[in-house]
């Protein structure tokens, strides 16, 4: 029976939860399982940032929208690791499937379009927030950032994590083997993310680029999780949300169709 197709009113109800929770707990065990890399790893790199950009600036450098450089790149660094970590649970449990061959094993049972992107994506989120919580612990432990709009913080690594695992799905999609998927994470997802005010204020940058930025749903993400840890930012976190929500909802949009046709996943 194929995801596909409009089968109104099934006999296990309009949702298949209990698929729906299989496919979410599937996603969540494929990056616990190997909890080193997906956990450890991220908090690890957020660190030697934080240490690099400490030994190599030090303490010299003045303050940037009125807080300490070093607290006001921990925002930042925290969010970039979010996103390109709910990027690569979506794009590389797809990929790997395609790779693999055994995407009809996700594709056959009787989960429409709408509940296997919601499965793939609510796993981009757990691993997102995961990353998001280890690393908050660490920058509070160890510099002292904690969170002056909580809600904020919350809003912004949910929003950016759908976005992000949306991106990851249409990566998935396109690429036939893993060389592609690094090509799209490297020349795109990641030059996106350095260039979205994680290091700096935009205001900083040349006009041109700043006008770019506030076209990059990534820049309102980070900024987002910014203003709800230190109460700054460069735009206004309202705009912002609603741009994200915005970006997020187009890239479902994007995924559902293609789920829903089979667009380059079906033989």
């Amino acid at each position: 029976m194929s995801n596909g197709q409009d089968l109104g009113v099934r006999r296990f109800g309009r949702v298949n939860w209990l698929g729906l929770w299989t496919l979410i707990q599937r996603e969540v065990r494929r990056f616990l399982n190997v909890w080193s890399q997906t956990v450890m790893a991220p908090l690890i790199n957020a660190g030697l940032f934080l240490m690099v950009f400490v030994l190599a600036v030090g303490p010299n450098r003045g303050p940037v929208m009125g807080v300490p450089f070093i607290e006001f790149i921990a925002p930042g660094i925290l969010t970039m690791t979010v996103i390109q970590n709910a990027f690569a649970n979506c794009s590389s449990s797809l990929a790997s499937a395609k790779v693999q061959g055994n995407i009809v094993d996700t594709l056959m049972p009787p989960l429409n379009a709408a509940e296997l992107v919601a499965g793939y994506l609510m796993g981009a989120v757990a691993r997102g927030a995961l990353v998001a919580i280890v690393i908050a612990l660490g920058v509070w432990l160890f510099l002292g950032v904690g969170m002056a709009h909580p809600l904020w913080v919350v809003f912004f690594v949910f929003v950016g994590s759908v976005f992000m695992g949306g991106l990851g799905l249409i990566a998935g999609i396109f690429a036939n083997k893993f060389d592609q998927l690094a090509a799209i994470s490297n020349f795109i997802v990641t030059p996106l993310a350095f260039l979205s005010g994680t290091f700096y204020s935009i205001e900083a940058m040349p006009p041109a680029l700043q006008s770019l930025s506030y076209a990059n749903p990534f820049f309102y993400i980070i900024d987002g999780v910014r203003y709800g840890m230190l109460g700054v930012s460069d735009s206004s976190p309202v705009f912002g949300a609603v741009f994200s929500m915005f970006a997020a909802v187009l890239v479902v949009a994007i995924n559902h169709y293609w789920f829903k046709r089979g667009y380059r996943l079906k033989a």
